[in-house]
């Protein structure tokens, strides 16, 4: 089974770089599948890790960046895929 956690954050104003920069930099204990960044307007970063196992696994996940860095506590969601699109329409 494939298992994705999201992590999402939003950075106080202006720091929106930093917050990037700073997950960008947080090292996993073990290795994803698969692992993309991605930021969207009002400083927000957005992780989102692929991990083969079961949906309930103790997996391991970014950490709370420090409290001054972000506009409140970050949010994390985690999906199990239940299919693929290829892009095919």
């Amino acid at each position: 089974m494939t298992v994705a956690l999201m992590w999402e954050a939003r950075a106080t104003p202006g720091r929106g770089e930093e917050l990037l920069a700073w997950a960008l930099a947080q090292d996993l204990p073990a290795r994803p599948l698969r692992r993309e960044t991605f930021r969207a307007p009002q400083d927000r970063v957005l992780v989102i890790t692929w991990w083969d196992a079961p949906y309930d696994a103790d997996l391991p996940e970014l950490p709370e960046p420090d409290g001054a860095l972000v506009t409140r506590g970050v949010h994390r969601w985690r999906f199990e895929c239940v299919g693929a699109d290829q892009g095919g329409g």
